[in-house]
């Protein structure tokens, strides 16, 4: 099993960002939660903020793991892990991504997720919408 960490990155306006996969990818043209593989003796929080300062060129302090779920592709079965996230700095570059958009969580159903990420949504959803509630 793969152990994946993806980065719920919210900014100010409380909108998350989504990255769309290259055409040429595995899993080309999907949306998803940017991030990686998790390194031995790597926590979900710290496996986010390395990648997305690899793969995007931006700092991000990652913290709680708000949802998680593991998903069959036939090929390969992989443990996501969605970790809440603020940006600190940088200026996005794309690597294995080709658009990336901030949505607000009712916006995220006008999108075509990987499957691992699909099954994280309503997850998500419920995670935002409790600290939306707490913070009235």
């Amino acid at each position: 099993m793969i152990e994946v960490a993806a980065a719920v990155l919210e900014n100010r306006e409380g909108r998350i960002l989504i990255a769309r996969r290259k055409a040429d990818t595995f899993l080309g043209g999907y949306w998803e939660f940017p991030g990686g593989k998790i390194e031995p003796g790597e926590s979900p929080a710290e496996c986010a903020a390395r990648e997305l300062h690899e793969e995007m060129h931006v700092r991000i302090e990652a913290g709680d793991v708000i949802a998680d779920t593991v998903h069959d592709y036939g090929t390969k079965i992989v443990h996501l892990i969605a970790v809440r996230a603020i940006l600190l700095d940088g200026h996005f570059t794309l690597h294995d991504h080709d658009e990336i958009r901030w949505v607000t969580v009712h916006e995220m159903d006008d999108y075509l997720f990987a499957p691992a990420d699909e099954c994280l949504l309503d997850k998500i959803r419920e995670a935002y919408f409790n600290t939306e509630s707490t913070r009235s």
